[in-house]
């Protein structure tokens, strides 16, 4: 009886722990089935992921490169900062354009302004190009100092802090090539984002809406008397749209604003541009009108170099004072009348080839149109909405373009060409490899004597970038009838949305500065004397003249502002 008893009670214990067993193993199986469902949705995959993991984790949009800049340099000229910093970024672009850099497909991440470039590296395709392709390549930020700047046997004053902190965008590759440049213009005047959109109609609007359909079915020019079609992107558009510029065009100038930083335009030195437009414009009748209704355009009449003379604290290593002083200047325009609220500023357009020109006016003026010597990719120069601005350094304002051109090609000696302090990164490398290291390679550095006579003698002239990508070389290059070699990755050369730069230049990434003489070597005989010859014939749109003369440097500008006001037009 007690055996039975014992049999029946093992045979309970037997039966429940089974059935426990079956429960534990139910439950784990539903528990599982969840966790793998939920793995596979989207949606709660990365909650789900987070169960196993302590840390944060964070998408690529998420991350933030919070660099700081240095305030300014340490005195003394041959003391030159090595400091590396992420690259600065273009704002304010279509997203239609995106791509990822083909080496490293990273998403970027998330910018103040809605859409930006994602760019890839791109190699330089066009005909006859002797150039590898660009790559990229490690950027590093040096900013000027107060003192005394030389530019071949010359001296200019110059103040340059580095830039305000910010918090930065999504990075662009290190080195945008110029074929990239080419499809980023052409891109951006069919993009939304780049047109106006008035909030109420002016009596130009229809005009610029006329403007544009005439320009873009404007009929096939091949030759002309007097422009040479090789050295244009597209003849046909320039010659038509210059013609309608020079019978329509309005432009209103406010009056807004004191002297000297407004009105006063300064005529001599590195960024003497801004104040010959300023100047000429103000004595071009034709162009000018005080009825706001018919203008087209509204001009902006202040100096960035002056406003960093009389505005800027020195010392102070903060744009803080110039910030407000061009936000009140807005403010006062805003305030005082309807034109910048009609289209956000999208009509208005400013000139200034100050080195700080991009970083004061990215903000305040970002709709607006911005003349900028100082066209860096990284630094927000926007195609189809800015204009590349030629940088000109004026000795003489009686004789603005004194003793240019220079002996023909045969009488040229000099393979290439260069001298200049050693500012920035690029300069200093290019000593390092070929100063005193070849014959045919004169490449010196500060020079007291002989800069001219030597940038005349030359087939081709060394434009290396100092502390900006720009640099009075290219033009004084031209004027002497030299070819350009432009070493300064992601510099938009002067009037890129009209001249066909690959044509009549030489484009070198920083990086194959080592072998500099092996890619000008290369460039045929023939080939060196086709680009020659357009040299000279580019000539006339960088030269400014007592009074302005048909297709010179003014007009050009005038043109590239024009045209990028009427490509906007909707």
């Amino acid at each position: 009886m007690i055996h039975l008893e014992l049999l029946s009670v093992m045979g309970n214990d037997f039966i429940y722990q089974v059935q426990t067993r079956k429960i534990v193993w139910l439950i784990g199986l539903i528990i599982a089935s969840i966790l793998i469902i939920q793995s596979f949705e989207l949606p709660y995959r990365d909650r789900f992921l987070s169960l196993f993991t302590s840390e944060k984790a964070y998408s690529n949009s998420s991350v933030h490169l919070n660099s700081k800049f240095p305030s300014i340099l340490n005195s003394g000229e041959k003391n030159i900062s090595k400091t590396i910093f992420p690259p600065e970024n273009v704002s304010d672009i279509s997203p239609s354009l995106s791509t990822f850099a083909r080496e490293n497909k990273v998403s970027p991440g998330p910018t103040k302004s809605p859409v930006i470039y994602r760019l890839s590296v791109g190699n330089i395709t066009e005909a006859h190009s002797p150039l590898p392709p660009f790559v990229s390549s490690s950027q590093s930020f040096v900013p000027r100092r107060n003192s005394n700047l030389n530019i071949g046997n010359e001296k200019r004053a110059s103040t340059k802090i580095g830039p305000p902190e910010e918090n930065p965008e999504s990075p662009l590759p290190a080195v945008v090539s110029l074929s990239e440049m080419n499809d980023m213009l052409a891109r951006s005047w069919k993009l939304p984002d780049t047109m106006i959109s008035p909030q109420w109609h002016s009596d130009a609007d229809q005009e610029l809406v006329d403007a544009r359909f005439e320009i873009e079915h404007s009929p096939i020019v091949r030759k002309h008397p007097s422009l040479y079609a090789p050295i244009y992107r597209n003849l046909s558009s320039f010659v038509r749209g210059y013609e309608i510029m020079e019978k329509k065009l309005k432009i209103y100038i406010y009056k807004d604003g004191k002297k000297p930083v407004f009105h006063q335009p300064r005529l001599k030195g590195i960024y003497s541009s801004e104040g010959w437009f300023m100047k000429q414009l103000k004595s071009s009748s034709r162009f000018l009108t005080n009825d706001t209704n018919v203008a087209h355009l509204f001009y902006l009449p202040f100096s960035s170099q002056l406003l960093v003379d009389y505005v800027y604290v020195r010392d102070s290593h903060t744009f803080r004072d110039i910030n407000e002083f061009l936000e009140n200047y807005i403010r006062t325009i805003k305030t005082r009348y309807p034109f910048w609220n009609r289209t956000d500023g999208g009509d208005h357009f400013l000139v200034a080839c100050h080195d700080w020109a991009p970083i004061e006016t990215r903000q305040l003026m970002s709709n607006s149109t911005r003349a900028l010597c100082n066209s860096d990719v990284k630094e927000g120069f926007r195609f189809g909405r800015d204009v590349s601005l030629p940088e000109t350094y004026i000795h003489s304002p009686q004789s603005p373009m004194r003793d240019i051109g220079g002996p023909p090609p045969s009488k040229r000696k000099i393979l290439a060409f260069f001298a200049g302090q050693m500012h920035g990164h690029v300069r200093p490398i290019l000593l390092r490899h070929w100063e005193n290291k070849d014959p045919d390679m004169k490449i010196f550095g500060w020079m007291r004597k002989g800069y001219t006579w030597h940038m005349k003698n030359s087939k081709y002239c060394i434009c290396a970038k100092g502390y900006e990508v720009n640099s009075p070389r290219v033009v004084e290059a031209i004027l002497y009838g030299c070819v350009p070699v432009i070493v300064s990755d992601n510099f938009v050369p002067p009037f890129f949305d009209v001249l066909k730069w690959e044509s009549f230049a030489v484009f070198v990434p920083e990086r194959d500065i080592p072998n500099l003489k092996g890619i000008i070597v290369s460039i045929s005989d023939e080939r060196y004397l086709v680009m020659q010859k357009r040299v000279e014939m580019v000539r006339r749109h960088f030269m400014w003249h007592s009074k302005p003369v048909k297709y010179d440097i003014f007009h050009t500008i005038l043109y590239s502002v024009w045209n990028n006001r009427v490509l906007r037009t909707k």
